[in-house]
């Protein structure tokens, strides 16, 4: 039997589990069903360990729920960083990444045959040609080192771009402090920050959402192929049947909500020859594939495009192109005007006519009027009327004020 052991080789498998206590939790050990309950230990040990002073125990009587609780507004730093500062390594990686980058400080580029003889020579560090090769291979694939072809051979050399002339001058300091609490990859600037030893004593976010800092694996290589212009292979799961299928797509946006806190991918699928969203926690792993010719094409399709796209959805419940959704509103004239102006604030493009005395009118035209439905359910009270192209839409938000009235007001 292994013992249990801190470090970790696997990020998505941890990455899974930390997304599991943190935006869903509440599980006991019994409802982690999809690996055993000895690999629900060590992720569990694993997390009190990493993020102990969050993890908060509720005891029910069949065992005990364990969630994640975290305040952004209170934090300094996203907690989650940590799980990113956690890979395993050998004595073999340690030593080799400090000699390696030490011996590539002059400039010189070098084979790997040479590196392993100035190893030997100047550090008396004895290793394989084949071990030395592997490593500067996967740091010429990191970024870490720059490897190229000079004649038959092939060389390595120190990436230039590593070396940070940073003054560290209140000004860059409070720049990095920033970065780490409000953009993608913020565990970069906190990295730098911890580097040069400081820490944020300035800022503070109401609303982050700590939890995209697990998705930044994903978001990199779709970043790389939206810049190069290429297609890619999504290797999905299924949030909710769990089900795993792949995925050929192009890469054209990301779109966050800043509600939910979700991100996704919007893409097109040659197969299907439309547009559709990935939500970027059900994406495990991203192969770059061939350019695409018709980047920009798409790219120009999609601007078109979203002038009718609510939220993230290109296809509504009986797929049509598109349906348009009428609201008819009571508007108590002039005491209620902010109705009238949330309408236009709120309504996402939509038109807002006044079509008699106390009554208004809200029309929009949407591939998905069923996203539409949350929103159009704050208005109950007000609604005259609700007209929508999409059958199916219209006959859904009638019931649903039926089963309510039914739950809420029906005595008998």
């Amino acid at each position: 039997m292994s013992d249990f052991q801190e470090l970790i080789k696997s990020f998505p498998k941890t990455r899974e589990y930390v997304r599991d206590f943190f935006v869903y939790g509440f599980k006991t050990r019994q409802e982690f069903t999809e690996k055993s309950p000895r690999t629900y230990d060590n992720e569990r040990r694993r997390l009190e360990s990493w993020l102990a002073p969050y993890v908060q125990k509720d005891y029910v009587p069949n065992g005990a729920n364990i969630s994640l609780a975290i305040d952004s507004s209170l934090l300094d730093t996203n907690p989650l960083f940590r799980v990113w500062k956690t890979k395993s390594f050998t004595d073999n990686d340690i030593t080799l990444h400090f000699l390696i980058l030490d011996l590539l400080q002059d400039g010189q580029a070098r084979t790997a045959e040479e590196i392993t003889d100035s190893l030997l020579s100047e550090y008396e560090a004895l290793f394989d040609i084949q071990t030395v090769r592997r490593k500067c291979n996967a740091y010429g694939k990191e970024g870490l080192l720059t490897k190229k072809k000079a004649g038959k051979a092939v060389v390595f050399s120190l990436d230039s771009r590593l070396a940070l002339w940073l003054r560290s001058t209140e000004q860059a300091m409070d720049a990095l402090c920033f970065y780490q609490m409000a953009e993608s990859f913020g565990i970069i600037g906190n990295e730098i920050l911890e580097q040069l030893g400081g820490s944020n004593q300035t800022f503070r976010v109401k609303h982050s959402f700590f939890v995209h800092t697990l998705e930044d694996e994903i978001l990199l290589p779709l970043l790389s192929a939206m810049n190069q212009k290429q297609n890619v292979a999504l290797a999905i799961k299924s949030s909710k049947r769990g089900m795993k299928n792949t995925a050929y797509c192009t890469p054209l946006q990301i779109f966050a909500s800043s509600r939910s806190g979700r991100r996704f991918l919007c893409g097109y699928l040659e197969k299907s020859r439309r547009f559709t969203c990935f939500r970027l926690d059900t994406i495990k792993n991203v192969t770059l594939m061939e350019p695409s010719t018709e980047y920009d094409i798409l790219q120009e399709k999609l601007e078109k495009n979203r002038s009718r796209l609510w939220g993230v959805s290109f296809q509504g419940p009986e797929r049509h192109h598109s349906d348009t959704l009428t609201l008819t509103l009571h508007v108590q004239e002039p005491e209620e005007a902010y109705i009238v102006s949330r309408l236009k604030r709120e309504g996402r493009g939509g038109t807002v006519t006044r079509i008699a005395k106390n009554t208004y009118q809200y029309q929009r035209e949407s591939f998905d009027c069923n996203e539409m439905m949350p929103w159009v359910r704050t208005f109950i009270g007000r609604i005259l009327s609700l007209e929508c192209t999409s059958k199916l839409t219209e006959q859904r938000f009638y019931q649903d004020l039926q089963t309510m009235y039914r739950m809420y007001l029906d005595e008998g």
